[in-house]
Order: C-alpha cells, then structure tokens, then sequence
C-alpha cells in the first residue's frame, strides 16, 4: 500500500534540487502555462520552494476542514478531482497533469469549498501559500496568472491560434490596435469658411488625399477627400473662393482614440468611407484611411464588401462569398478574437443578403421598402461562424392580400435558393422567409408570439431559441424593432414562460463526467455548438429576457445581465470568455474542415494544444455553473 504524504514542511527546510536536476524541472513546467511564459529566475524560485508529495487513487489532498490553504498544488503525474456537499448540483471538476489549485482559495487566503482527491497515482508539487504570493510580488506574470486565470488561459489560446495561422496571413495590422496607436500626426484642417483654393492648395502641399473641416475647439464638422473634388467641386462648377463649409462631406463618421481598427473597418465598409477622423476627448487628433489599416493586406473587410455590392447577379456573389472564408482565416492568423470576427462575418453575411434581396425585389417587381426582411438566431445575434445555415424570415404590412403574400413567397423563395448557391444551407426546419409560415403580416407576428409566450408548449419553446433573436436586416425596420420591444415587455411579465424557457435550457448539460473530466463520444469528440456555445446563448437570452434588456448579442446579454442582476464582474466575464473561447475553436475547426460536408462544430477533444483542452474544460465549467444558476433562480 502506498505511504501517506509526509506533513508539510516549511520552504526554508526543503531540500534544494541539484542543478541537472533543477534543469529537468524546468523543462517540464515551461511546457505549461503560466511557467512557459515567466522568467528562468521566477521558474527557480518555484522550483526551490516546492517539495514533491505522492497521493494514492482515492487519497485526499485538502478538503474544508482543514481550514485556511496552506499550499498550492501543481501536477506533475496522475490528476485530482475536486467534489463539492451533496447538495451542490454543480457536479465535479477535475485537474490533471499542468493544472495548479486551488488557487481562488489561496489568494482569497480561505479555506477550500470541496474534497480534492487523487484519481489515480498522483505525483505534485507543494508550495506553500507565503511562498506563492513572494513569487507573485517578484513576477507579474505568475501574478496575473493567479488573478486572471481564465483570461490568462484564453489570452495564450489566442496566441497560439495566431501563431498556428501566421503562414497563412494576408495581412500584418492586427484589427485590435487602437485607433490611438495608428495616428501619427494630426489632421491636415481648417475651418469651414476657408476658402476652397486654400483648402485645395494645403491638401496638394501636404500631400494628403483629405482635409479634415474642424470648428475652433478643433472638434471635426466634416471632411473632403480627392474622390469628392470630382463630383462636389469640378463637376457642379463650384467657385474656388465658395468656403469648403458649403461643400464638405457631412456629418462625418469619427471615432475615439481608445476604439479600435476593427471599429474603423467596419464602420469604412457600412458607410462607404475611405477616411475616419480619430478623437480624443472630442477632438480630432488625426484621421486614419483605409490604406493605413490594410496597407499590407491584400484582401480587406472594405474590398469584400465593396465586390459584394457592386455584383449585377449570383453567380457573381457566388463567387465573392468564397473571399468571406479567406478573410476570416486572414483576420484568424491576426489574431482577432472571437466577438470581433463574428461579427465581421456576420456583416459580411448582411451585406451578401442585402445584395440579393436587392437584386431579386429587381427581378420579382416586389417593394423592398414596405416589407421587412428579418435575421433570426445567429444572425439576428450578429453572432455567425464560417459554416452557417439560413434562418430569416419577413413581416408584411397590415391588409397584405392573398395575391400580394403570394407573389412576396415566391420572391422570397428565390431568395432563399440563392443564399443556398452562394454557400448558405437552406434550414433544415423550414425557418425562411420563402416558407408561407415565416411570411406573416406584423399583426399575424404579434398574434404568434403571443401564442408562444401564453401556451409554452415544447415546440414554442424551440421556436422561441430562434425567433425571438430578431433583427431588421432590410427593407422596412422599424416593423422589426417595433416588435422586438413588443415581445421583451409580453416575455418579461410572464414569470411561467420565463421558467419554461429555464427548464429546456437546462435539458442540455455540460459534458463533463461525474470526475469531472470532459465527457467525449465514442469517436472522442464533442459538439461544441449543442453541447457548449448554446449553454451560454440559451441562459443569455433568458437574462435578458427577464430583466428587459434591449441586447441582442450573447456577450452584450451575459455582461447586461449580470450587472443588473448584481454579480460580480468576475462572474459574467467568466461566463463572456468561456463563450468566446468556445466560438473561436468552432471558427477553428471550420476553417480546417477539408469538406463542407464535415461536422462544422464537432472538435477530437484529444487533437487540442495543451492549452486548448484545458480552457475548453475550464469553460464546461463555467458553462455548468451559469445552468447552476439557472437551476437556483428557477427550479427552486
């Protein structure tokens, strides 16, 4: 039978390793984070202020009674798994090899809240909780690590994914610099009444392809660039002494010092602008063009969406989908997080249908204004990956009759077709605008959501998952809006529909085993969309149903929510990164997927980076304590 640990030992009487020794420790650690990130000086310090314990399968290692930590555990060998009071329906969590605990109790200088005991033959490294916190004053990363330590973990996945996608960049902008970082000298200006051959002049002696028209406090009115000379100036034989306030561009699109590049390409690409002024406090302190964030780019966000908007039919969309693909994986190996490309995708996604919706109301002799084109789920959320079906829908006017509803279906159906042949899978649950049951009049709207919301059956509850991310894509928005505010009010003062909503949520677990460990398929795989990203989606829209907020996207949700509801910040973070942890290895696994045909969502668990397998657990478990929360505020 194995020995028992011996009784802790103070650090001053552990016996210092000898220097081969010392260096195959080293080794290990710098294959985890956050040693692989620390300096060998910090790395020794651990090492000789730790002392190697062996723990037998079953055998505990700290559990509550023994009150406040006394150590931290790093695994070398075998894993640990953490068992909190019968009552607790969190379920258990496991550690294995790389993983330190229980560092919320060490910081929080507390005792721990569950049982930690060897799985198998467990071999760790003890360090005692004085010695961890002198090695956090004297290396700021084991420090940020021992604070942050989700964010620590999906700041490294991103690294790494960036690192693993660098061969093939298109382009070296990071699209997270801020806007700040990029202005390097002010603005060329001037005031509105300068005369234009002032204005002109100063812009051909600056060599500058703009002119920013600011007021005396410096804060920006409006702008002309060379491509407005042209139309503005030359062709409507304005006088070169007619001041440039009577000419310029405005209001101008501008944004702070503090928002960043992806701000200023989405912003170029929805408002066909080559130039945004940067501010700070109000005021202008430079402009940044197109050419400065994609200078060495040779596919931007602006050119997609300017190829996009200028195809005369399908087959040419068709083809300039496929530069959707290629510049997700572009922006991928720059690095950009999940939240970011998303939602670049989705606008991408928005602005094909917008084209085609176009094109078809063209074709099909349908007024385009009356109608209301809607995005559901994903969509509606601004929240889609690579491989995405069709989920929209549309609202039409009051009094439509049956000829007119006819006609808007068979348009809408060719729609529908033609989304499918640019890369857009026609649903498989039939919600398309195309289908004479997504096809409804605003009042026949109000009428089915009321129905979902008194009556909760299963299946309104499923169409509830996706209806009700609805948002205005084209046409006449504001019958979208006026609706979405209609169906928050009706959800939110029905407390049963509301706890309905809680118990199909929670009808999907997190697949983590009764270890703790991750719960994989026979083939070893999970599927990251039902069994993960919709944990977060399903208990974020709940939130924000029942406490009224007007968000639309999982992250604007969970982060709304929590602070009505009063968390901590560290809570709804958490719940936000494990998200966005689990939709960037989606995007991940889509871009690898060799065939359409592949599983878009389903990842081999042990085909992860080190680094990826442990935050894809860590966040399960977030996931499982977001639906313990659930199971609090509603099963109780």
């Amino acid at each position: 039978m194995a020995s028992h640990p011996t009784a802790p030992a103070p650090a001053a009487a552990a016996q210092v390793p000898s220097p081969s020794l010392l260096a195959n420790f080293r080794q290990e650690l710098t294959r985890h984070p956050p040693f692989a990130q620390m300096e060998p000086a910090a790395i020794d310090f651990f090492l000789t202020h730790c002392e190697q314990r062996y723990f037998a399968p079953g055998e505990v290692l700290v559990e509550p009674p023994d009150g406040e930590v006394r150590h931290v555990f790093f695994i070398r060998q075998g894993s640990v798994t953490g068992v909190r009071g019968l009552a607790d329906v969190g379920g258990a969590f496991q550690y294995e090899a790389g993983d330190m605990f229980p560092v919320g109790a060490a910081v929080a200088r507390r005792a721990v809240t569950a049982t930690y005991s060897a799985v198998s033959d467990t071999f760790v490294l003890a360090m005692s909780v004085e010695a961890m916190r002198e090695l956090a004053e004297a290396s700021p990363v084991f420090s940020d690590f021992l604070r942050r330590r989700i964010a620590g973990f999906l700041e490294l996945s991103r690294r790494a994914l960036q690192v693993a996608y660098s061969s093939q960049t298109l382009a070296e902008q990071s699209l997270e610099t801020p806007l700040g970082n990029l202005v390097s000298r002010p603005p060329v200006s001037c005031s509105p009444d300068t005369p234009l051959r002032e204005a002109l002049a100063r812009m051909h002696e600056k060599r500058t392809g703009s002119i920013l028209v600011v007021d005396a406090q410096g804060r920006a009115l409006g702008i002309l660039t060379r491509y407005d000379v042209i139309g503005r100036i030359a062709l409507a034989e304005v006088p070169l002494d007619t001041p440039i306030g009577k000419v310029m561009v405005h209001p101008v699109h501008s944004l702070t010092a503090t928002d960043t590049a992806h701000d200023a390409a989405l912003l170029m690409s929805r408002h066909g602008v080559r130039h945004v002024p940067v501010t700070r406090d109000g005021v202008a302190i430079g402009l940044v063009s197109e050419r400065d964030l994609f200078a060495m780019q040779r596919l931007s966000l602006k050119q997609v969406s300017t190829s996009i908007r200028a195809a005369r039919d399908v087959g040419t969309l068709k083809l300039v989908a496929l530069d959707i693909r290629r510049l997700a994986r572009s922006l991928l190996s720059q690095g950009v997080q999940a939240r970011q490309l998303t939602s670049l995708i989705s606008h991408l996604n928005d602005v094909l249908t917008q084209r085609l919706l176009e094109l078809k109301s063209a074709e099909h002799g349908v007024d385009l204004a009356s109608l209301c084109w809607l995005a559901l789920g994903s969509e509606g959320r601004s929240e889609q990956t690579i491989a995405t079906d069709q989920d929209n829908a549309l609202i039409l006017p009051d009094g439509t009759t049956d000829a007119q509803r006819e006609k808007i279906l068979v348009f809408a159906h060719d729609v529908n077709l033609a989304l499918d042949a640019c890369g857009y899978p026609l649903c498989r649950g039939g919600i398309m605008a195309g289908e004479p049951g997504c096809c409804l009049t605003l009042r026949e709207w109000r009428g089915r959501f009321a129905d979902w919301i008194d009556h909760g059956a299963p299946q309104d509850l499923l169409n509830a998952s996706i209806y009700f991310d609805l948002r205005g894509l084209a046409g006449y928005t504001e019958l979208a809006q006026h609706l979405h505010a209609e169906v928050l009010e009706a959800a939110r003062r029905t407390p049963r529909f509301l706890k309905q909503m809680a118990q199909n949520a929670l009808s999907r677990a997190a697949p983590l085993n009764w270890l703790g460990g991750v719960d994989v398929d026979d083939r070893g795989t999970v599927d990251l969309k039902l069994q993960g990203t919709a944990i977060f989606v399903d208990a974020a829209r709940l939130y924000s149903l029942a406490h009224g907020s007007a968000a639309t996207s999982t992250r604007e949700r969970l982060e709304d929510a929590g602070a009505r509801m009063g968390l901590q910040p560290s809570e709804y973070e958490a719940w936000v990164g494990g998200f966005e942890f689990m939709q960037m290895l989606r995007l991940q696994v889509q871009l690898q997927a060799q065939s359409p045909l592949e599983e878009p969502n389903r990842v081999a668990v042990a085909s992860l980076n080190d680094i990826d397998r442990r935050i894809l657990k860590e966040s399960f478990r977030v996931a499982r304590s977001l639906q313990q929360r659930m199971h609090l505020d509603y099963e109780r």
